[in-house]
């Protein structure tokens, strides 16, 4: 089923891009980007989490976006993001934090509507790798809680979405968004045998970008 949304969202984005009549000249930008990243994970069976405190994070990371047709293009990131969850203290234990880094790639449809200042919505799915995780030493007790062992899986997939506007300036391109990530792989084994059903990542960020318009070669001339 998971695969299937997956596969679901990467149609929809490319059937958006061919359903739109093509601009007369082609627009290519390429940016940086960096916000803040409020986290949980999706825990079956169920972990007690803060919901008014979520584990904050930050994100940052290189961005290209084509536009050939008109409201609508493509954009690929490159992004690190500081993921993971965050348990409160009880009378028996501490608060407990984990911190899971990712390099993640969206591949996104980018629809917009706009001239100078644009509203759009970013939407496609995702792939992340693993390479960092604070996994702390063990505690008494630790050995029987199954959240705090360590990580089964690296590889990360799923879908995301986001809402924003930005301004096209003479100075470049300057852009806010508010998205939200839902991983439809487990940081745990979900296999049988294994004690987690789920254990998917989600966060919602806010970013701002700063990006360069690009100018063709034969527009150049003009």
């Amino acid at each position: 089923m998971k695969r299937y949304v997956f596969l679901l969202i990467l149609g929809f984005s490319a059937l958006q891009a061919a359903a739109q009549p093509a601009l007369s000249s082609p627009e290519y930008y390429i940016g940086g980007q960096a916000g803040v990243l409020a986290s949980r994970v999706n825990f079956s069976p169920t972990v007690n989490q803060t919901a008014t405190k979520p584990l904050w994070g930050a994100n940052a990371g290189v961005v290209f976006r084509y536009a050939r047709h008109k409201y609508c293009g493509l954009q690929v990131e490159l992004n690190y993001m500081q993921r993971g969850w965050r348990e409160p203290s009880t009378e028996t234990t501490e608060e407990y934090s984990r911190r899971l880094d990712y390099i993640e790639i969206p591949f996104m449809s980018h629809i917009y509507f706009g001239k100078k200042v644009r509203g759009y919505i970013n939407l496609g799915p995702q792939i992340g790798y693993l390479i960092y995780d604070n996994f702390p030493p063990s505690t008494a007790g630790d050995e029987a809680v199954q959240q705090k062992q360590r990580t089964d899986n690296h590889f990360d997939w799923g879908v995301t979405a986001g809402i924003g506007m930005y301004a096209r300036t003479k100075a470049g391109v300057w852009q806010i968004e508010s998205r939200f990530n839902y991983s439809l792989g487990t940081i745990y084994s979900s296999r049988a045998g294994g004690y987690f059903n789920l254990s998917n990542h989600m966060n919602l960020s806010l970013n701002f970008a700063y990006l360069w318009q690009l100018q063709p070669k034969d527009r150049k001339k003009k």
